[in-house]
């Protein structure tokens, strides 16, 4: 249903290149580029993308509280690669990558430089 989340910054080269590294760690590149927008992530597969962008109204980017973006790998081990990207690369730690309860959600949480709260999951066999 969602084809891409769009995320403001304040810095867009900086934003471009902090989410080339985590997209593609997770397999995917950019799929549209326009003047102050960036996303990446692929029409074809069917997975919603993410996307950079500066304000269309030309104020200043601000996080949303309570907003975040889920991207959703298909292992554990992704999860801590690509969380491993995103903190090799600016990222701030939001949660080390583990198990959350014990119906299989696996997940590492960071935030962007200009704030942005995301994770990335997999789903794991329930513990019993």
């Amino acid at each position: 249903m969602i084809g891409y989340v769009t995320l403001g910054t304040n810095d867009l080269p900086r934003a471009a290149a902090f989410y080339d590294k985590v997209a593609g760690a997770m397999g995917y590149g950019r799929m549209m580029e326009e003047g102050e927008f960036i996303a990446w992530g692929s029409f074809e597969d069917g997975t919603a993308g993410i996307a950079a962008t500066k304000p269309f109204d030309g104020e200043t980017a601000s996080v949303g509280n309570g907003t975040m973006v889920a991207l959703m790998v298909d292992s554990p081990e992704k999860v801590k690669a690509v969380y491993d990207v995103a903190m090799a690369n600016g990222a701030s730690d939001e949660g080390e990558p583990g198990p959350r309860g014990d119906d299989g959600f696996y997940a590492g949480y960071f935030r962007d430089m200009d704030g942005n709260k995301l994770n990335v999951f997999c789903m794991t066999p329930p513990s019993s």
